[in-house]
């Protein structure tokens, strides 16, 4: 209950996604003096939830996209015609009307076209905020990782055999990672463990890694866990990693 009650007060107060994992992350790897992992949302399969446009002066503009997985992307841009509110705001009605729901793919293309349904006279600013939100639309589309604690390992040194730089070396590849969590196998409660000998072809010959999934809004699974010696507590870290990882998907889920 005390677990419960220090994860939600430290995870209940963030405002955005990236704030939302980095605290993650930080809580993880203090509740488990481990170093922990969350994967961003994938967002190949995330939609189109709401498009901003924001006028900061006369002819600069902050275009804001928000997907439904809680990602959000802002671009500054300077275009060459003065914009007044009222057509920006019309501006942001269509963007919305044509965007909202989409994938990513179906959006970048609706927005190669958005371009045509206005007159010459507005084609060249049109323009350049639609190239500035396909730009944002295909950005992250890569997975990626957070990370916390990684002073963790050096702490913990001696349970390993050698240097620990290889294994500090290892978690810095965010790609060989990414593919370790592909490749382990969950439990039927959607729980994976992978120790020692099974991870050495990622370079964590001597490590144990703990994974499970997290859902958001959009119903995306993405997943989060710890990297340690394999001496370490493990039913409390599979504890805390179930914890950390149900109450990211509620908060993720209220969106």
């Amino acid at each position: 209950a005390a677990q419960r009650a220090a994860i939600e007060t430290f995870l209940g107060s963030s405002a955005d996604l990236d704030q939302v994992l980095g605290r993650t992350v930080r809580l993880l790897s203090q509740l488990t003096h481990q170093v922990a992992l969350v994967q961003y949302p994938s967002l190949s399969r995330s939609r189109i939830q709401h498009v901003e446009l924001v006028r900061l002066a006369s002819s600069r503009v902050m275009t804001v996209l928000i997907t439904d997985t809680g990602r959000v992307e802002q671009r500054l841009l300077d275009v060459s015609d003065e914009l007044d509110e009222g057509f920006l705001s019309q501006l942001g009605s269509r963007l919305n009307a044509t965007l909202g729901g989409l994938g990513l793919a179906e959006a970048a293309e609706k927005l190669s076209l958005f371009t045509d349904q206005f007159p010459a006279s507005q084609t060249a600013a049109v323009g350049r905020i639609a190239s500035a939100l396909i730009e944002q639309v295909l950005a992250h589309r890569h997975d990626r990782l957070v990370m916390a604690g990684t002073a963790n390992l050096v702490r913990t040194e001696e349970d390993f055999s050698g240097s620990i730089y290889p294994v500090l070396e290892a978690i810095e590849e965010q790609v060989t990672l990414l593919r370790l969590f592909g490749e382990m196998e969950p439990d039927q409660n959607g729980f994976s463990v992978s120790i020692g000998k099974e991870n050495a072809s990622f370079g964590l010959g001597e490590t144990s890694v703990l994974t499970t999934g997290y859902a958001t809004s959009g119903g995306e699974v993405s997943r989060l866990g710890v990297i340690g010696p394999t001496r370490m507590d493990y039913s409390n870290n599979i504890a805390a990693v179930r914890a950390v990882a149900r109450y990211l998907s509620r908060l993720l889920g209220e969106d």
